[in-house]
């Protein structure tokens, strides 16, 4: 039988995520196994299927981690080992062996690798070795953090004027030994000649490049940018003359992986820096929202150059029972007004309406009654499902929402049904009875607290944040439960911040008043509150460790 495993080798892209070529994502996507290193962006691996294997290979320079030479008999021994197993599938299946010959879903190892494979990533020894041992391949290229790292640091390696060249370098050949493998003399006439050197992995021997550079003629204070984890939000740039550069690097404590760019396109940086510059660069900021909602939350964040953590306090989950809202969906007609309180309300309502018997499965079965949204988010999620809200507050809260429906008619005797959290605050029922309509709270999902979030809470808090979001009293309950009582001390240092009133009372009720609260209740209104608070030219991000 011809089929057998595939080996894409992947380049990752220099680290941020957005730099990921669309057929590297398609093939994580796809991939049965993948093999990555410690350049990789983790949140990479998020696209992975939930059922593919990961297999960490992390090199990281001179500290002794697995060797290339292991690395190459992983890659061949699993994919070995995923191909047996296919075949060994496809011979206890004789339907399957017929679809697998006609070509159609052979295995997939995707080794994932930082920058390109085959600059200074030794992709290609990793090719010559599945070559060797008939294991086909492909390549998919990577942006190298040569080009990349400069440009987020506002550095262009070729420019009109300045630089007609870009020569890359390795930078990690052992200083002590007898011979370079390296042309200096010619390395420095393009640097004199106005050329741009980009040495990778240099800093352990940023001297030794800066005297082989010096002693072949290049000027002292010629420019030098060294560009620290590039492209992600803990970049840091140093520009300095190369004599000084070293030295300079020693005190502002850079360590690998930086980028060493040499030339005079690093005085461009003065004028072109963008990355850097953003808003909330260098904030680490912790988010407390669903799995499910923080990526949203956090691409604003990241936007304005946040670095975000997110740790999930709560998960949704089904109800214990859905008797109440499939009873509520089976005589819809009889309700004037639905009441949604939240994005995840809609979303739970709209999934189990699909699943009754019933005709309508869809916004038609609305038609008749009136509908109120708690606030804007809630809105787009009904918008999502073809309805516009008839009542939405201009405060996010549960008697701002009772006020807007008496301004949109609300009646005494008008029946409410409210499809919301298993768990939540009474007041909107208690109103709308108070008033004599008849209410319905029929429980269309529940919020959990995620089994796996505590060691990353600590983990985080105890790396340092600037900042900790929380989205609701779930939130802040669920974080201060599973810090337990270690909450004070890991949330000591750090500002914390809420999305409205209701959430600021369940954490001074917890004993952590809030730093600032949101005046508009909302993500928007939150990042506004955010970015108030870090404006100040004084503020300096907090200290952390180097938690690569």
């Amino acid at each position: 039988m011809s089929v057998s495993t595939h080996v894409a080798l992947v380049g990752a892209g220099p680290g941020d995520e957005g730099l990921l070529t669309c057929e590297g994502a398609r093939l994580i996507e796809s991939a049965d196994i993948i093999v990555y290193d410690y350049l990789s962006n983790p949140r990479l691996l998020g696209r992975a299927r939930a059922d593919a294997r990961l297999v960490y290979v992390g090199k990281k320079g001179f500290s002794g981690h697995i060797t290339q030479p292991e690395i190459n008999d992983i890659l061949i021994d699993l994919a070995r080992e995923l191909d047996a197993a296919f075949k060994a599938r496809l011979a206890s299946r004789p339907a399957d062996a017929a679809r697998a010959e006609s070509g159609i879903r052979a295995p997939l190892l995707v080794r994932l690798k930082g920058g390109d494979p085959f600059v200074f990533g030794r992709g290609g020894e990793e090719a010559l070795a599945l070559r060797e041992a008939g294991i086909p391949f492909s390549v998919v290229p990577g942006i190298t953090s040569g080009i990349a790292a400069p440009a987020y640091a506002g550095i262009p390696v070729t420019h009109r004027g300045v630089a007609s060249s870009v020569t890359f370098v390795t930078g990690n050949e052992d200083p002590t030994k007898d011979e370079t493998a390296l042309d200096w003399e010619s390395l420095a006439g393009m640097v004199k000649a106005g050329g741009t050197l980009c040495f990778y992995m240099g800093m352990r021997n940023l001297s030794s490049i800066a005297g082989h550079l010096a002693v072949q003629g290049v000027e002292a204070d010629c420019p030098c940018a060294l560009v620290r984890w590039g492209t992600t939000r803990e970049q840091r740039t140093l520009v300095a003359p190369l004599s000084d550069a070293a030295r300079r690097a020693e005190e502002a404590g850079f360590t690998a992986p930086v980028m060493t760019v040499v030339g005079q396109v690093a005085c461009l940086r003065e004028d072109l820096s963008w990355f850097e510059d953003a808003p909330l660069f260098g904030r680490r900021i912790l988010v407390t929202r669903s799995r499910t909602q923080a990526s949203a939350f956090t691409r604003r964040l990241e936007a304005l150059g946040a670095q975000v953590v997110e740790v999930p306090t709560i998960d949704i989950a089904p109800p214990e029972s859905f008797d109440a809202l499939d009873a509520s969906l089976n005589a819809l007609d009889g309700f004037s007004w639905v009441v949604f309180t939240s994005a995840n309300g809609v979303e739970a309502f709209f999934e189990r309406l699909r699943r009754r018997t019933a005709l309508p499965h869809d916004a038609r079965a609305l038609a008749h009654a009136r509908i109120a949204a708690i606030g804007p988010a809630t809105a787009d999620a009904l918008r999502a499902h073809g309805i516009e809200a008839d009542a939405v507050p201009h405060e996010y809260r549960a008697e701002a929402v009772f006020d807007a429906m008496r301004e949109r008619g609300l009646d005494a005797d008008d029946a409410v049904l409210i499809p919301r959290a298993q768990v939540a605050r009474e007041a909107l029922p208690e109103m709308l009875a108070g008033i004599g309509c008849a209410v319905t709270v029929a429980p269309a999902y529940r919020t959990v607290v995620p089994g796996t979030s505590a060691d990353a809470a600590r983990a985080a808090l105890a790396d340092g944040v600037d900042a900790v979001t929380f989205t609701s009293s779930s939130t802040a309950e669920n974080l201060v439960a599973l810090l337990g009582e270690d909450a004070p001390a890991l949330l000591a240092d750090a500002r914390l911040f809420s999305i409205g009133p209701i959430t600021t009372a369940t954490l001074e009720r917890l004993g952590f008043p809030p730093a600032s609260t949101a005046s508009s209740y909302t993500i928007p209104g939150l990042v506004d509150t955010l970015l108030e608070a870090f404006a100040s030219p004084d503020e300096t991000a907090s200290p952390r460790k180097d938690h690569r």
